[in-house]
């Protein structure tokens, strides 16, 4: 795709003679959390169905899933967000167009930095691409016009607290098909290079991928980089908090394992500047980051269009977020395993057909928008607000 076909794509989603928005409810719950994961201080993983109904009846389901120990946006201020600032000003436009409502989500809430509250504004954009797909009768990927692939390959993760948890929880992930594993890694580097060689050792063949979430110091990562490659590492997302620019430039030189970024780049805006100051390799992906599918397919095309690498992420995305990635991934064919673990660490469903895993893959859907259908009975039921 060129440029020009680029910046016109946008376009395509736009129907006239669309229906308007009537009404946006925000619905939060909780999922029940089945393992350790250090993002969970509870035992529990709060999200935000959202639900657009258009004038016509049609409705579209979105999902928001903030995580506080992970970014600044709570339960509580997504769903106020969406009630109190973002619906407000979506009501009456045409459901289709997806730009003009995100510069109306843009002017309610304001950027800081980057995207100001993406977390809930995603949840909005995707119930909007799951009314396109179902007014024009196709799901996400055909109404991008892309030919998708059928299976996301996963990966494992393994975020462990003792060494002695650790075969334990790989043996888990293999018998359940999977063969590629992600490390939780820092502050520890002893600790995190003995795992990464324990999970080498026991995939030789993996795909091997670390994730500091910014937990290490610049000093800590010149050291401990070089030393998970040795391990067996592949690629390294995060090694530094998103706002030191500097020591990323000296990892970037250093150059002892591809640097990919994630809580740092929000906005195909913030891609582009870190790119251009050479401060990264690729980026791994999360829609409900990036404010849902909009920017985050443009951020998509950025990577292919400069040959950087894109991986698939997620925040323990269930149901309908989870939807919203396995389609932008399928969409573009994403070559490495995702690192999608709702599945493992997350119990119950709101979906009417709950996702189910294939030898470590999931299928992307094929109906119709986002190609799942939420049970409304049981969510109302169950809705916590």
């Amino acid at each position: 795709m060129t440029r020009r076909e680029f910046l016109a794509a946008p376009a395509m989603l736009v129907q006239k003679g669309a229906p308007a928005v009537r009404s946006i409810e925000a619905l939060p719950v909780r999922y029940p959390v089945t393992g350790y994961f250090r993002f969970f201080t509870k035992p529990e993983r709060p999200a935000v169905f959202v639900k657009i109904t258009c004038e016509d009846g049609t409705t579209g389901w979105g999902q928001s899933v903030p995580i506080p120990t992970w970014s600044y946006e709570t339960l509580e201020s997504v769903t106020g967000t969406i009630r109190q600032y973002l619906a407000p000003v979506l009501i009456g436009l045409n459901a289709t167009d997806i730009a003009e409502a995100h510069r109306r989500m843009n002017r309610a809430i304001a950027p800081s930095f980057s995207t100001g509250m993406p977390i809930a504004k995603s949840g909005i954009d995707m119930a909007l691409h799951d009314i396109a797909g179902k007014l024009a009768g196709k799901n996400i990927a055909d109404l991008w016009q892309r030919k998708p692939i059928g299976k996301i390959t996963l990966s494992w993760t393994v975020n462990v607290r003792s060494m002695g948890e650790a075969e334990e929880l790989l043996e888990a992930g293999r018998k359940q098909g999977y063969r590629h594993f992600n490390i939780k890694v820092a502050p520890d580097p002893k600790f995190d290079v003995e795992l990464a060689r324990r999970v080498r050792r026991f995939a030789p063949e993996c795909f091997l991928w670390a994730d500091a979430n910014g937990g290490y110091n610049l000093a800590t990562a010149l050291d401990v980089l070089p030393k998970l490659r040795d391990a067996g590492v592949d690629v390294m997302e995060q090694p530094l908090p998103p706002n030191r620019l500097s020591g990323l430039r000296e990892l970037k030189k250093q150059g002892a394992l591809p640097l990919l970024l994630d809580e740092g780049v929000v906005s195909v805006a913030d891609l582009e500047e870190f790119h251009k100051l050479g401060l990264m390799d690729g980026v791994a992906m999360k829609p409900a980051r990036t404010a849902g599918l909009w920017d985050g397919r443009q951020q998509v095309e950025y990577l292919e269009r400069h040959g950087l690498m894109f991986l698939g992420s997620g925040l323990t995305d269930p149901d309908v977020s989870l939807a919203a990635s396995l389609a932008l991934y399928a969409a573009y064919g994403l070559k490495y395993p995702a690192a999608l673990n709702g599945l493992q660490f997350l119990a119950g469903s709101w979906l009417k057909t709950p996702f189910r895993l294939e030898d470590g893959a999931l299928r992307a859907p094929r109906g119709p928008g986002l190609g799942v259908e939420v049970d409304e009975e049981k969510l109302r039921r169950d809705s916590q607000g």
